[in-house]
């Protein structure tokens, strides 16, 4: 995959963390995604459709996702529930929607958010996408964020001719 396409999502992830959250989040590794497993006990997925098709997956610690929620919620959270639930879907949302606003020529709409539980619940990309897991670490724990988008035939025409555009003006 390439990286002007994992790069919005890294900034955006990186920016909600900082700003919704006041906890910046450190990148640690990244790598390709080579099984089903989650990284973490808590997962807001997002579907993604347009010139690119493919997900994103904003995995959490079990405290990473108790400390996000009460600090979105104003409450503490000790368990996770249906409110901690709701703000992982709603973090995933501002991360995936970030990320779209940097992607404008993708024309890319996003689903609504699903949140799995468990530990190592599966979450499964389509498979003509390969995906990266960059994993994150912050004061309250680990986080990962995987990110998986194909381009469609046309897609991959127009970001080349874009391209050669701005090449040539410059």
């Amino acid at each position: 995959m390439r990286a002007e396409l994992i790069n919005p999502f890294m900034r955006s992830l990186q920016k909600t963390f900082t700003t919704m959250l006041n906890c910046p989040v450190r990148r640690t590794s990244l790598m390709v995604k080579e099984d089903c497993r989650a990284c973490h006990e808590v997962s807001g997925v997002i579907g993604l459709t347009g010139k690119a098709v493919g997900a994103v997956v904003l995995s959490l610690s079990r405290e990473v996702a108790l400390k996000a929620a009460s600090t979105l919620l104003c409450t503490e959270m000790s368990d996770v529930n249906e409110d901690v639930l709701d703000a992982v879907g709603e973090l995933t949302n501002m991360v995936a929607g970030g990320a779209k606003a940097e992607l404008e020529e993708f024309q890319l709409a996003v689903s609504l958010p699903n949140v799995i539980t468990g530990k190592q619940h599966e979450v499964h990309f389509p498979s003509n996408v390969v995906p990266i897991s960059i994993q994150f670490t912050c004061d309250w724990g680990d986080l990962s964020l995987e990110v998986g988008l194909a381009l469609l035939p046309d897609a991959e025409r127009t970001s080349a001719s874009t391209k050669q555009l701005v090449e040539q003006s410059t």
